[in-house]
């Protein structure tokens, strides 16, 4: 195993306990649960080194398992629960979740923004929510994509879910 996996997992495992975090503060808010497939899409690409994680960990869905038909996360099963849970990647851990990021404008401006799931939005408007009360978009990410550069020897490859089980 490559050892930048064992790292994944750590990761995952940090952003783990911020997500629970903020599922407790957030919890009358939040109707995201076992059968809700809002995000649960078809296009969704990840890292190759979290590919990677999901083919070690799920070798034996990938080998003998079926796909979910076109049109939703190929690992949904027909109750529309992940299949891969566990191993599911970053994009999948911090669905739902209110959303803080930063962006810098052309004149220097920095604006901060915050979004939320339709499913999730009655409540506190998202606008008004404390900085720390939402998920950071920005350090988990600049965490994995230097992940993936140590995994993929500099390149910057995403693979889509559907894929995996085509390269299995």
């Amino acid at each position: 195993m490559h050892p930048v996996i064992e790292k994944i997992g750590t990761l995952y495992d940090e952003i783990d306990t911020v997500v629970r975090y903020l599922e407790q503060l957030h919890g009358t808010r939040l109707r995201c649960g076992r059968g809700c497939t809002s995000c649960c899409v078809d296009a969704l690409t990840v890292w190759a080194v979290e590919a990677e994680n999901i083919i070690i960990h799920c070798s034996d869905l990938l080998a003998a398992g079926d796909p979910h038909p076109t049109g939703a996360c190929v690992f949904l099963d027909g109750a529309g629960a992940c299949r891969i849970y566990p191993w599911r990647p970053y994009v999948c851990r911090t669905q739902g979740l209110p959303l803080h990021w930063t962006e810098e404008h052309e004149d220097g401006a920095v604006v901060a923004y915050r979004d939320i799931c339709p499913e999730n939005e009655p409540g506190i408007p998202v606008e008004e929510l404390e900085e720390d009360s939402c998920w950071k978009i920005g350090p988990a990410e600049e965490l994995l994509a230097a992940a993936q550069i140590e995994f993929g020897n500099g390149e910057m490859k995403r693979i889509a879910l559907r894929d995996l089980f085509e390269k299995s």
